[in-house]
């Protein structure tokens, strides 16, 4: 796996695939994605962003390196063919095992923040995704598995935060904040590729810290082609 820190005092951004039409690598958390766009540029030229991660999340990611290849990847993302799952370390444990929540979200651009609206307000955008408890409940925390429809700033921090289960270490929307990263993962990263049209799967597992280390997981990460 490469790794690029070109830019004095970047962070490394570990380098899982990479031709000449994207590049997809694993975001640290903490990173803001204008950095590691700048930093992929100093060697690569034109590098473009076709989908975002808060700052304070991690994961995989995919970036463009033609703007045909960024114009080809922005229409999957809106024809629902550019799928993100995520994985999450909640507190407490979801009444349903498994559900879909459709939500409308305000963003308080001068607070950063977002809170759940009634449907008519002016300004909400409405937001939509699936949970499903991916491991069972350990030390008052369940991990699940997070499939997004709409791609809203915060939105699963907020959507699990209005279910009463916020999400582990989220200082924003949930009540216990024990030190450390949030834990808000982006785990698999699935879209057929922009000019050989192969289908395309990367998964990236999040770190051994905690709250992680309580679950089990292949730690590898790895990518696959073939049919989704």
């Amino acid at each position: 796996m490469k790794t690029s820190t070109c830019l004095a005092g970047a962070v490394a951004l570990p380098t899982i695939f990479e031709d000449n039409h994207i590049i997809v690598v694993i975001k640290p958390q903490g990173a803001l994605i204008d950095d590691m766009v700048a930093q992929l540029k100093a060697d690569r030229g034109y590098v473009a962003t076709v989908h975002r991660l808060d700052q304070v999340t991690g994961g995989v990611m995919v970036f463009a390196k033609s703007s045909k290849s960024a114009a080809r990847l922005s229409a999957q993302i809106v024809e629902h063919k550019f799928t993100k799952t995520y994985l999450a370390v909640v507190t407490g444990t979801p009444k349903q095992r498994e559900a879909t929540l459709i939500n409308y979200l305000l963003k308080d651009e001068e607070k950063n923040t977002v809170k759940i609206v009634p449907m008519a307000t002016v300004g909400a955008k409405r937001a939509e995704l699936s949970y499903e408890t991916y491991k069972a409940q350990i030390d008052g925390l369940t991990l699940v598995k997070v499939h997004l429809v709409t791609g809203r700033s915060h939105q699963i921090r907020v959507q699990m935060a209005g279910i009463a289960c916020p999400i582990w270490g989220d200082a924003r929307y949930g009540k216990i904040v024990p030190a450390g990263d949030i834990a808000l993962w982006a785990h698999e990263l699935c879209f057929v590729h922009p000019t050989t049209e192969e289908v395309m799967r990367f998964i990236v597992n999040p770190p051994e810290c905690a709250p992680w280390d309580k679950f089990d997981f292949d730690r590898k990460s790895h990518k696959t082609r073939g049919q989704k």
